[in-house]
């Protein structure tokens, strides 16, 4: 008797916080799919961040691969983010002279 092919659940989620991640773990696409751009295998991924199992990376591996204009949607809107974040946050503390001002505060605490 031949057994029926099953499909197994999509291994990417998105937080509340609009954040895809590989299902039960804290690994982002973005990184994911950051070190697959730079080279790395499926198997290197799964050595780098032990909480992916390997065929969830294949998987997700997969979907960008099949949706690049997705993905590639999405992934400037968190570098959209990532840039506004960047900027705001050196609006509010100078990041010139950071070292400077640490070591100021370093010689005035008792």
């Amino acid at each position: 008797m031949v057994e029926p092919l099953t499909s197994d659940a999509f291994p990417l989620e998105t937080g509340a916080d609009g954040v895809v991640r590989v299902r039960g773990t804290r690994v982002t696409l973005d990184t994911m799919l950051s070190a697959f751009n730079e080279g790395a295998t499926a198997e290197e991924i799964v050595q780098q961040y032990p909480s992916l199992s390997l065929a969830d990376a294949y998987q997700a591996i997969g979907y960008c691969l099949r949706h690049p204009d997705l993905v590639a949607g999405y992934l400037n809107r968190r570098n959209a983010l990532a840039e506004e974040t960047r900027e705001t946050n050196e609006s509010r503390w100078r990041p010139e002279g950071v070292r400077t001002r640490l070591l100021e505060r370093r010689q005035q605490s008792p």
